[in-house]
């Protein structure tokens, strides 16, 4: 990092050993300095990733950790994901207790985790692994948020070509996923267009978003993206896209349902943009994806995950979904959140 700021996309760590682990906890002190949060709570902060991190040399497969800033009202935190494939456990919970060891440890990593965290959560299967995802506010962490989401770079590149942004406009709750074309600073110079565009965007329904972006960013090589709408009060899904995002309502019990996005590029040419909408439950859940995230998951096979934050499903969805071939990214939004 060499001192620099984290950028909110944040900074993706493999960590394998101890001095990886250092590095991690060294990154999130200095992101805890340039926020604000306090000596107090950077200290918190680096109980937090040490303790992460040495759950993942000790305990992990393949474990990662993502490390970046996080903004609600105004606010602003420290958020850690940390990801692993295994070995899992059965019970998280009971996993977090002070003393409860699986390997002859003290067994406080996660309850230290717990105490120290201003927001925390988990989601875990024997075999498959494990995600823990921790917020660090200098105050009372923020209401938990209705969507959340991860966005990885295509290995070997340090920034990605996707991203996400969520909104409430006007009472209006939006969500985009954008996925630049190609890879690299070119393809995320053209997201980071679409994602600033959206978020000033003037009030409107999806399709209306949908041409504000494609207006906003003919100067990039243009973006495959999509805008969702969560209304609640109508039960209604409302979804403008093109190009290859995709995007799923699922509820339990049932087929998920796939969503319509019509051929284009944004920024190119003179796409037609539709708007369709669909029925959205108070139990639904939404999956929006770039096709660096290949769509053969199925939520049924995560016994109790659409109970978890949106941020922990999007994260298990990209650890066994993400392909490393390209740039991917994940949002979860849920209308019960």
């Amino acid at each position: 990092m060499n001192g620099d700021v984290v950028a909110d996309h944040g900074l993706w760590f493999r960590v394998e050993s101890s001095s990886a682990a250092s590095g991690v906890r060294r990154a999130a002190e200095r992101l805890g300095a340039q926020l604000e949060l306090g000596e107090r709570r950077i200290a918190d902060l680096a109980i937090v990733a040490a303790e992460l991190t040495s759950n993942l040399v000790k305990h992990a497969q393949e474990g990662v950790l993502l490390l970046r800033p996080v903004r609600r009202a105004g606010r602003a935190g420290v958020e850690l994901v940390a990801i692993d494939s295994g070995p899992g456990m059965a019970d998280l919970t009971v996993s977090s207790q002070d003393g409860h060891s699986t390997t002859g440890t003290l067994g406080i990593g996660l309850g230290a985790i717990a105490r120290q965290a201003s927001w925390y959560d988990g989601y875990s299967r024997p075999g498959r692994g494990t995600v823990l995802a921790v917020q660090v506010w200098s105050g009372p962490a923020p209401a938990e948020s209705w969507a959340g989401g991860l966005v990885r770079p295509i290995t070997g590149e340090q920034v990605s070509g996707d991203g996400y942004a969520v909104r409430i406009a006007e009472e209006r709750r939006q969500v985009l996923v954008c996925d630049g074309l190609g890879h690299g600073p070119l393809a995320a110079a053209a997201t980071e267009a679409a994602l600033r565009a959206f978020r000033t965007a003037p009030v409107g329904p999806p399709g209306a978003v949908v041409e504000h972006l494609h207006r906003a960013i003919t100067h990039t090589r243009g973006a495959a993206l999509a805008v969702a709408e969560l209304d609640r009060a109508a039960g209604l899904l409302r979804y403008a896209g093109l190009g290859n995002i995709a995007a799923m309502i699922v509820v339990a019990g049932e087929r998920r349902r796939g969503l319509v996005s019509l051929p284009g590029i944004a920024g190119h040419q003179r796409p037609v943009v539709r708007e369709y909408d669909y029925p959205f439950a108070a139990d639904a859940t939404l999956v929006m994806h770039s096709d660096g995230v290949v769509d053969r998951w199925d939520l049924a096979d995560y016994p109790g995950l659409v109970e978890r934050a949106p941020l922990v499903t999007a994260a298990t969805l990209l650890r066994d979904a993400g392909t490393r071939r390209d740039d991917a990214s994940v949002l979860v939004a849920r209308a019960s959140s």
